[in-house]
């Protein structure tokens, strides 16, 4: 017979090892870290992560020694997770955030420092999202411009796929931290987004309070990859297709990288999102595009609202940059100028009916035959960003007066009798140069049609003539910029005179043209 005080010795080791392994699942989600940028007001900063079912969790924020406030939870038993929703926080900081698991008679605490509320927008796309500062114009510049945006804080996500939504993160490459010119410049194409940190700067010159940027691109890969599979199914993308490698150098399996690399990050309070991504679909699905494209984006915004309880907006601003221009090895390649137009959802505009809240950086104009990474990563960063920034000055945040799009014409007019075809534009426009190819008519006879250039005539501050007696038939449609290269850097025809914004390539038929919006689509 053992005696008790025996019985109790084995006993006791026994509870305090369990006791213990019990804290050993908890953790905050991987992307909660030092250094972390937290959603402003009037959005409440979601907090989560794991730990042991039935457990209590109290998640406390702190300045110093004064406790800003206090959430309490419990671990729910079919997920070994527990979610907090803060109070809205005004920008600022820095802060701490506790988080301790109270289990029977253990306590397990974890924190983390330098905590700022500020927007927190999350980029994501392909190569030229992906590129690095190491890799633009004036990157020596760039990486050393660090010290004045401490409170521009990056995180970047690793490369993982996945056939199933993952709840975490598997890894990030880039923990949360500040910008210097090391995480900056890490490698070609490897952490951190030179489009997302120069977008984030600028924003951060406007705002004067905290940015949080998450990156996460993956070179090489087609939009199907990055939507889930209800977006997909939303489209008629049931199947994979044939995938042309010479275009998708990336994973391609659909949903893969939504998976892995996106709906992880569903839990948290967005501001917005910044999307750089087309030339994968420039010969696979490319028809489809107007249609993938806006249901990524309500896949995207319907996920992450309900993700965060509501807190990240269901409309969230979601910017994107329209493909820049390079010099395809087959000539009669068209894939970048549909992919172009689809992206604006066959409108040529943004925001719209189809895709409200979205903002669009034009760069048709910023092409780099010279680019050591190939023409199909222009070097110019810095101008994509600015032109993202100041849709998202308008669109995001409101700001009146703003010019952020170029001109797009509001009527068009054939005057037939004058051997014209007469443009009038919403905006201003600068005409910079003339050009006798840039726009073109579809010209009809016979029952057959084909494009003819249409050389520009006259122009006034909102008004453009093109001359049309080169076609002997019936002008039923025009287009403009419509080519892979359009015009040289920053030198196409159409400008906004005050913001440099260049006119967005667009196709209309004349015959449907409804005053405000075109209503069809040349082909």
């Amino acid at each position: 017979m053992v005696a008790p005080r025996s019985v109790l010795g084995l006993v006791l080791p026994l509870i305090l090892c369990a006791d213990r392994s019990a804290g050993t699942g908890f953790r905050f989600a991987s992307y909660i870290d030092n250094y972390m940028v937290l959603q402003k007001e009037p959005a409440g900063a979601v907090i989560w992560g794991f730990g042991t079912p039935g457990a209590t969790v109290t998640v406390t924020l702190c300045q110093g020694q004064k406790t800003i406030m206090k959430k309490v939870t419990s671990v729910k038993a079919h997920s070994d997770t527990w979610t907090v929703v803060l109070d809205p926080m005004k920008a600022g900081g820095p802060f701490e955030v506790m988080a301790q698991q109270t289990l029977r008679r253990m306590n397990f605490s974890l924190t983390v420092h330098d905590v700022l509320f500020g927007d927190v927008w999350l980029c994501s796309g392909q190569s030229n999202m992906r590129m690095t500062v190491l890799q633009i114009f004036n990157a020596t510049e760039e990486l050393s411009n660090t010290a004045a945006y401490q409170s521009v804080r990056i995180l970047s996500v690793s490369l993982n796929r996945a056939q199933q939504e993952l709840k975490d993160l598997v890894a990030v490459d880039l923990k949360w931290s500040k910008p210097t010119s090391e995480n900056l410049g890490h490698e070609q194409f490897k952490y951190m987004s030179a489009v997302c940190w120069l977008f984030g700067r600028l924003l951060y010159d406007t705002l004067h309070y905290p940015i949080g940027l998450i990156s996460s691109s993956w070179s090489g890969t087609p939009i199907e990859a990055w939507s889930s599979g209800r977006s997909l199914k939303a489209c008629g993308v049931t199947k994979q297709g044939s995938i042309p490698y010479d275009s998708v150098t990336g994973p391609s399996e659909h949903s893969v990288l939504w998976n892995a690399m996106i709906h992880p990050l569903h839990n948290m309070t967005l501001k917005g999102v910044v999307w750089y991504q087309g030339e994968s679909n420039i010969k696979y699905n490319t028809d489809l595009y107007n249609c993938t494209f806006p249901a990524l984006i309500e896949d995207w915004r319907q996920t992450f609202h309900c993700g965060s309880q509501g807190q990240t907006e269901r409309f969230f601003p979601f910017g994107f940059v329209q493909l820049s221009s390079y010099l395809p090895e087959n000539k009669s390649e068209d894939g970048f100028p549909w992919i172009r137009w689809h992206q604006t959802a066959d409108l040529g505009y943004v925001p719209s009916l189809k895709m409200p809240n979205t903002f669009m950086a034009v760069t048709m104009d910023l092409c780099d035959r010279d680019s050591p990474f190939d023409s199909i990563h222009p070097r110019d960063k810095q101008t994509v960003a600015y032109r993202l920034h100041l849709g998202a000055r308008a669109v995001a945040y409101g700001e009146k007066n703003l010019a952020f799009q170029g001109p797009l014409p509001g009527k068009i007019e054939l005057l037939a009798h004058k051997g014209l075809l007469s443009l009038t534009y919403y905006q201003q426009i600068q005409v910079q140069k003339k050009d006798n190819k840039i726009f073109e008519i579809s010209c009809c006879s016979d029952h057959q049609c084909k494009w003819l250039p249409a050389p520009m005539n006259t122009s006034s501050t909102q008004s453009l003539t093109l001359t049309i007696r080169s076609c002997h038939g019936t002008v039923v449609a025009v287009r403009y910029a419509w080519i892979t290269w359009p015009c040289e850097y920053k030198t196409c025809p159409l400008y906004h005179p005050s913001s440099a914004l260049p006119a967005p390539p667009f196709i209309a038929f004349i015959t449907d043209w409804v005053s405000g919006h075109q209503s069809k689509v040349a082909t």
